[in-house]
């Protein structure tokens, strides 16, 4: 087990970036599915924690075969999938990973978001507390991204937000940005295999990381676009400059639109696969036979 503690700061308030989650999210799942593969929701309903009080329950499956090498792609079945179960308490939420492929691999995460610059040392009362880890600062503007990622209208050392008037983030932006939160993740990855435990354990914190970077980047880059959105979902309100004065109610009816549309992409391009691309042991022989 190999646990690390990210802290990410944003030019948002909590409350905001609750909302402009739930967007980049959504949009996210709708623009990755494709061919068959994405996310679909399986589960989005309310749910009670005696600790945590009401939150909301989410159930996804994360459709990868085509992200597999071909000799994997020849034995793994085509529904492999990741389970990602998450329980939204927000300012607070939990997400596990699980694979259908993987019984012995998972990731945990626990999150909380608050007002400051990620100066609070002692956030996370768990069992886990007192366990050693390592705190990893991630900086969303001059933090090296993957090549593969990078785009220039996402490059927060240039990016201005017009409804917002926030950015451009000069170095040391942390120290100087008003409002300011941080997102805190204490992130456990276990993969429960001899010899190779270690070695996958950290490339799996290594793409972590990748994922947390873009994903908080996308979020404030993308900030004049979901006002824009939300604000023509919900025509009918006198935004609260510079954000709309949604209820959650709004926010959640905006989310679960998003998911029908992305479960039905995803569901009609998975019959179409497998009406058009029909596998055989035949396939799978071959495959084998030129894999080894």
């Amino acid at each position: 087990m190999l646990l690390k503690e990210y802290r990410i700061c944003m030019p948002l308030t909590v409350e905001e970036y609750r909302i402009g989650q739930l967007y980049m999210i959504s949009k996210h799942s709708h623009e990755q599915s494709d061919r068959g593969e994405g996310v679909e929701v399986v589960q989005n309903e309310p749910y009670e924690d005696p600790a945590h009080g009401q939150g909301q329950f989410t159930e996804k499956r994360v459709y990868l075969n085509s992200k597999l090498p071909s000799w994997a792609r020849a034995v793994v079945p085509k529904i492999f999938y990741v389970t990602e179960k998450a329980w939204n308490y927000y300012p607070y939420t939990i997400t596990e990973y699980t694979c259908s492929f993987l019984p012995k691999f998972s990731i945990h995460i626990e999150t909380k978001y608050e007002d400051n610059k990620g100066c609070n040392d002692n956030i996370f009362d768990t069992e886990l507390k007192d366990q050693e880890r390592e705190v990893c600062y991630i900086d969303i503007a001059y933090d090296e991204i993957p090549e593969r990622y990078y785009k220039e209208s996402e490059d927060l050392r240039y990016f201005k937000s017009e409804k917002t008037s926030r950015g451009i983030l000069q170095e040391g932006w942390r120290d100087t940005q008003d409002p300011i939160m941080c997102s805190y993740k204490l992130v456990t990855v276990k993969f429960e295999v001899w010899g190779l435990q270690t070695r996958v354990e950290q490339f799996v914190h290594k793409v972590v990381r990748d994922v947390l970077l873009l994903g908080h980047r996308q979020a404030f880059a993308w900030v004049d676009e979901w006002i824009e959105e939300l604000s023509t979902f919900r025509p009918s309100f006198h935004p609260s400059p510079p954000f709309p004065d949604m209820t959650w109610d709004d926010v959640r009816d905006y989310e679960k639109q998003m998911h029908e549309k992305t479960n039905i992409k995803v569901c009609h391009e998975q019959q179409e696969h497998s009406t058009t691309n029909p596998s055989s042991l035949d396939d799978i022989e071959i495959h084998d036979k030129a894999s080894t």
